[in-house]
């Protein structure tokens, strides 16, 4: 069950905010990965929202949200992440040069 809060603050650029909620005391962190949304999340001060949230340790707050959207529309899940494209490939070759070896004199 999603519990009645409001965005304290919520930065677009970092990706994550807080959301404050009587079920919450001191703030409940959100990640935008959390944002029930459709699209990029955008969220201001002061919106109400809904969130499902978790006791956690994160980043100084005793709360973590695990899900939140907007107070006046449904949430939209995000599809689950799929298994790895072929459509892109990254690889790594590390290749060392043979010791040098010190002539006896």
């Amino acid at each position: 069950m999603a519990d009645p809060g409001t965005i304290r603050f919520f930065d677009d650029d970092e990706g994550w905010g807080v959301i404050d909620s009587e079920q919450c005391p001191g703030g409940c962190w959100a990640h935008f990965s959390a944002a029930a949304v459709a699209g990029a999340p955008h969220f201001t001060p002061g919106q109400p929202v809904l969130l499902e949230w978790e006791p956690a340790h994160q980043d100084g707050y005793a709360y973590r949200a695990v899900r939140f959207w907007p107070a006046d529309s449904e949430p939209v899940d995000r599809p689950a992440e799929s298994a790895p494209s072929a459509a892109y490939r990254s690889t790594l070759t590390l290749t060392f040069d043979p010791p040098e070896h010190a002539d006896p004199q």
